[in-house]
Parts: C-alpha cells; structure tokens; sequence
C-alpha cells in the first residue's frame, strides 16, 4: 500500500450532511426522466448527492399498513410523482358528439403548448385582437394502450462521465487504504444504481379510452388562451389529445415493493455515510467529494431538460405519428370565428358560432344570421384586407 496523500494534514472536511441533503431537487428531478431514454435505467451507477431526498420523494408510493407504518408520508401514484400529470389542459367542445370537457388531459395541455410556439401563417386583413387557430388533422388513430419506443439520446452517454469518476475515485481509494471512504463511494454507487434500475422499470405507457361503435366524428375545439385549436379526425383520435394520458407501469402495483426498498436502502446509505465519512482519511474524503461533485453536475444537467419538451415529441412524433399541424395568425376574433367555421365545416353551424363568439347582442345575433347563412347557401367567402367578404 503506497503512503496515503495528505496524511499529513490536520484539516479535515465534513462531507456527510452535504451527501445526503445538498443536491437532493436535483437528484430527485434527474430521476423522473429515467424513464424516458432508451438505456438510462442501466447508467446510474454513480455516487450521486441527495439519497435521503431521493428516499423521501419515492417512499410517497408506499401503500400498505407496513410500509405506510415504516415510511410515512402522504400517498400518490407513479405518474404524479414523476410530473406525467403536471398540469390540465384547455376546455373542449366536440362539433359533431356535443361533448364538452370543462378540462382535458395533461396531453391537451401539451399540444396546447406546442400551438402556442408555432410561429403561424399571417392572414392579411384588419387587425384589431390578433388570434391563433391551429388546424390539426390526426391521421392516425394508436391503439386504446401501447407502449411507445423511447428515443435514444446523448443523455445516455454522458452518464458515462460521472460513472467514471465515482469508479475511478472508489479504485484510487482502495489502492491507498482508506477503506472508510472505498465503502461510501461503493455504497453510493449501487444504492443509486440500483434506484435507476428499479424505477427505470417501469413501463411508460400511453392510454386513451376507446369509444362506443358508431359514434360521429371527434371534430371539435380546444379553447385556449389567443389560439383556438381544430381537432379533426377519429372520435378515438381526438379522445387519444382530451382524454389520453402516460402513465408508469410497475409488476409491483400497488404496494410498489420494489421501490419503497429502494428508499430504505438510501436511507440506510445516508445514515452510513452520515456516521463514517467522518472517520475517512482527508484523502478518501476528498476523492469523496470529487465523485459527489461530479455526479451532481451530471445531475443538474439532466434537470435543466425540458421534461414537457420531451413529452411532447413524445406524443406527437411517436404516438399520434406526427399530425399535419397548420397554425394561421387572424388579426380579429370574428375572422378567425369564420376561418374556424370553414375548416369544420360543421352540420350545426350557427351553435359553433355561439361557442366560439357567445356575445348575444342584436348586433351580433345579425352578424352571426349573415355568416350562417352564407355557408348554408354555400356562398364562397374569402379574406380581403379590411373586410371579410
């Protein structure tokens, strides 16, 4: 065994608490994209910061007298805990069924999102309110459930870095003989591991309800803020946007063994690092805080992703299969009433026209008699600036 490295020194660091609190959001957040990347699962063999946040955040899917009695917190389920149900999407009123939904899917939510960062196509023409209105034909109808592929990205191989750096810290320790720090890093290493392994696992899912035989055509409308969105297509199609959804799928459900062991194991992984850091040599703690330093970096990148990004090419390029997506900016809330009009076509249009425009004056109740009865007489209507004619 050769001499240790700064056997000499008197100083000391204490690295413990910083192992197990500091860099722990991160951590958490790095975790709930596992999921998502071809290979991740296998590559979180590092000694990553952050074991008794990571613990505390998944011990939430205990659900059972003796996991909820060992690891208490307030109960939730897989896609929540890893934000696959962040947020709710726009109201929908279907043209042909009549069906309204006050809120939709978190995947409403997405193509809602993705609406509003299409530049558009400028329609020429007063302009006094400009406003969106997105036409989205669904071309194609997924399967009631299904699995989508998940892309293989770069993430993937920059996990490499950190790996070496935990292995490469754990060998150097080893070879001088600080035994205390080889231990922590070693623990370190597969409590994180095995956590990615575990919860990568799980299978990211795709669902959406199927309709009854029969029913009309999904056409309808997503009433975002400044956009509204034509959905055309499928009732199935359309039900794949409003009321689809991801979701993780674990052979464990519901007790979710698996995972709640997974957060003993970082809790016991703090505990020790908490009681022997301190007794490692100023060298294994060094070579500690380097692997420590270098996964939390890893880390934080991964938690700068946009997870809704991800989600959304997702959805659109692997589930729906990448629909012709066409978004036209009209520089006033009754153009765009008529443009929508013209790309429905719908069988009722005059109760369209009060969805998208409910002002119920004698004015409007004119106006809106013209338009209607322009489409039903099949009259051509066309944009000129400064009038619709």
């Amino acid at each position: 065994m050769s001499s240790l490295p700064l056997s000499g020194s008197k100083f000391t660091l204490d690295v413990s608490g910083v192992a197990g609190l500091l860099g722990g959001d991160e951590a958490v957040s790095a975790m709930t994209i596992v999921h998502v990347f071809r290979g991740r699962k296998w590559l979180g063999w590092y000694n990553s910061p952050g074991s008794y946040i990571i613990a505390k955040k998944y011990r939430q899917l205990a659900n059972s007298r003796f996991w909820d009695g060992l690891l208490p917190g307030i109960n939730t389920d897989p896609a929540t805990l890893v934000d696959l149900n962040a947020s709710k999407g726009p109201k929908f009123k279907g043209v042909e069924s009549g069906s309204i939904i006050p809120e939709t899917s978190h995947l409403a939510s997405l193509v809602a999102k993705e609406c509003q960062m299409e530049r558009g196509i400028d329609v020429p023409g007063r302009k006094t309110q400009p406003v969106g209105a997105t036409i989205i034909d669904l071309h194609y109808v997924p399967d009631a459930t299904t699995i989508p592929k998940q892309p293989a990205r770069y993430a993937t191989a920059l996990a490499f870095i950190p790996m070496s750096v935990s292995f490469g810290t754990c060998i150097a320790c080893a070879l001088f003989g600080d035994w205390y720090a080889f231990s922590m890093i070693l623990l370190g290493i597969v409590a994180n591991g095995i956590s990615s392994f575990v919860l990568g696992s799980g299978k990211f899912t795709f669902s959406h309800p199927i309709p009854a035989p029969g029913a009309p055509r999904g056409d309808g409308l997503l009433l975002a803020d400044n956009n509204i969105i034509v959905l055309l297509g499928e009732e199935s199609a359309v039900n794949s946007i409003t009321r689809g959804k991801f979701s993780l799928k674990f052979d464990s459900e519901t007790e979710y063994k698996n995972i709640n062991m997974c957060s003993l194991i970082l809790t016991a992984q703090f505990i020790a690092q908490l009681l022997l850091i301190p007794q490692a040599a100023l060298f294994g703690q060094v070579m500690f805080l380097a692997s420590l330093a270098v996964s939390w970096a890893y880390n934080s990148w991964l938690s700068s992703l946009d997870k809704a990004e991800i989600q959304r090419r997702m959805l659109l390029d692997v589930v729906l299969k990448r629909p012709m997506m066409t978004k036209y900016m009209l520089g006033t809330r009754t153009t765009m009433a008529v443009f929508v009009l013209l790309a429905l076509n719908p069988s009722d249009p005059a109760k369209v026209l009060d969805d998208i425009l409910p002002n119920n004056t004698k004015v409007w109740r004119k106006w809106k008699s013209i338009i209607v009865s322009k489409l039903q007489d099949g009259e051509k209507m066309h944009f000129q600036p400064g009038r619709l004619g």
